[in-house]
């Protein structure tokens, strides 16, 4: 199976700090003590198996928030000189809200294979999900510093849960002309009631109703760490249903679902998913819609 996966991470431990690996705890999400480990391009291909990974997209991983320019300098340097190009595209990281975060993202985009910006702004009411405890889309400061994605040709990852989806739908029709590509199919966080499931699906059909959203199915076993092929179909399912065939996207979230999974395994059970897809959907699916929304 030949894919392009927009959604993979790298950090090496020996050379750049990543806060959350320096004491990882253990959280929804499972043990970040088994993540504790170099994690490079190597490791993927070596790990694919009988998936040739095509190009990939490689999201910001939490690097250092004290200089996130370096990752994507050293992230190119990989693409350059020993990744075969890959990553092909490079999310930065950056805190829109900072003082500089003007110089940052002109720094991020300076280099060739930059294609986006993700931060992450996952707020719950629960401790156990809240990611940052600040509603940034709220924030007048980090959306004025968020309408200079569109001078650098930017691209922003939109990781957040179904209760900040409304938010999420009037900032990316304020910014017609800004790409938006919704993390992990929407994070479908509250589970255990009617209400929630209502709340994602409303969300999702907000967010697909603006022309420049776009989304990756992804992400799903870190809320279904027993997963099956069968526990999984009915989010890949109204996901693609919802967004369309033209805006969705397959992807790993590598090595963070290497927790629940092998890569192969993760893929085969896509496959399995949209097997009664036409040859043209699986390629927009698999490898072309990540190609032309991320431009690589």
């Amino acid at each position: 199976m030949q894919v392009v996966d927009p959604h993979i991470h790298f950090w090496d431990l020996k050379t750049h700090h990543y806060p959350w690996l320096a004491n990882p705890q253990t959280s929804f999400v499972g043990d970040a003590r088994s993540l504790k480990h170099d994690y490079l391009i190597g490791d993927l291909l070596a790990e694919a198996g009988e998936i040739e990974i095509l190009k990939l997209v490689h999201v910001d991983a939490n690097h250092d928030p004290a200089d996130p320019v370096e990752e994507t300098r050293w992230l190119q340097g990989i693409a350059d000189h020993e990744g075969r190009g890959m990553p092909n595209g490079i999310v930065a990281g950056a805190d829109l809200s900072a003082d500089n975060a003007a110089e940052v993202l002109e720094a991020h985009a300076a280099f060739a294979n930059t294609r986006g910006i993700r931060q992450i702004l996952n707020v719950h009411a629960d401790p156990l999900y809240d990611y940052v405890g600040r509603h940034y889309m709220q924030d007048s400061a980090w959306r004025r510093s968020f309408a200079l994605l569109q001078k650098h040709g930017l691209s922003f990852d939109l990781q957040l849960y179904p209760s900040q989806m409304r938010d999420a739908a009037a900032l990316a029709k304020e910014h017609a002309d800004t790409q938006f590509i919704v993390n992990h199919a929407g994070m479908f966080v509250d589970r255990s009631s009617v209400e929630g499931y209502r709340a994602w699906r409303e969300g999702m059909r907000m967010l697909a109703s603006c022309d420049n959203v776009a989304v990756k199915i992804s992400g799903l076993a870190m809320f279904d760490h027993g997963w099956t092929v069968e526990s999984l179909r009915p989010y890949v399912l109204e996901t693609i249903d919802t967004f369309g065939t033209a805006r969705a996207m397959f992807a790993s979230n590598f090595p963070v679902d290497r927790l629940f999974s092998s890569y192969t395994k993760l893929w085969n059970a896509y496959a399995s998913i949209v097997g009664g897809a036409s040859d043209v959907e699986k390629d927009a699916l698999f490898r072309r819609n990540a190609e032309r929304i991320y431009r690589i």
